[in-house]
């Protein structure tokens, strides 16, 4: 999903509530632009229901002191660490009953702290993975930040790319 930063918000409300609630999904949010407890406190005033969401946090140990423990989050030392991102998920895909949604926030993040091909082939592996299980996979990518590359890296693991802007 291509956001613009200013319909982030939205997007997470539109996701989180609305498609998590029609589809019956728990959802794995992988967080490596926002912290988790800043997304939970965001997702808490919007009045979404967190008992089904569950985090893999990689932003909030570099930021240094804003990681808050809580059994729905996991914590990955740095967005570098793409096998243990891995690993989580795994986890947490195996622990939740039911269908899932996986969401990747964001791409761009990921583009900063690691080299293009090693990220491609990240993606490439857990989107198949993930595929492989049923679950629903979503990465999002702002708009404002993106490159071709981040494009052409999209283009080979997603099967659709949805536009917020134009869907609102």
């Amino acid at each position: 999903m291509v956001i613009k930063v200013d319909d982030y918000l939205d997007a997470m409300r539109g996701t989180m509530d609305a498609f998590l609630l029609e589809k019956d999904l728990s959802a794995i949010y992988i967080t490596s632009t926002i912290p988790s407890q800043s997304i939970k406190n965001v997702l808490t005033i919007l009045e979404i229901e967190m008992s089904r969401i569950y985090f893999v946090d990689c932003i909030s140990h570099i930021m240094m002191g804003t990681a808050v423990r809580s059994e729905h989050v996991s914590f990955v030392e740095s967005p570098t660490m793409l096998e243990n991102i891995m690993l989580k998920v795994e986890y947490l895909m195996r622990s939740i009953e039911g269908k899932k949604l996986v969401l990747l926030d964001s791409i761009n993040s990921l583009a900063i702290h690691n080299n293009t091909k090693i990220l491609s082939e990240f993606l490439h592996i857990l989107v198949n993975n993930l595929r492989a299980k049923e679950a629903y996979t979503l990465i999002l990518s702002v708009e404002e930040q993106s490159s071709e590359e981040i494009s052409n890296m999209l283009g080979l693991v997603c099967d659709e790319s949805l536009n917020f802007t134009e869907t609102k």
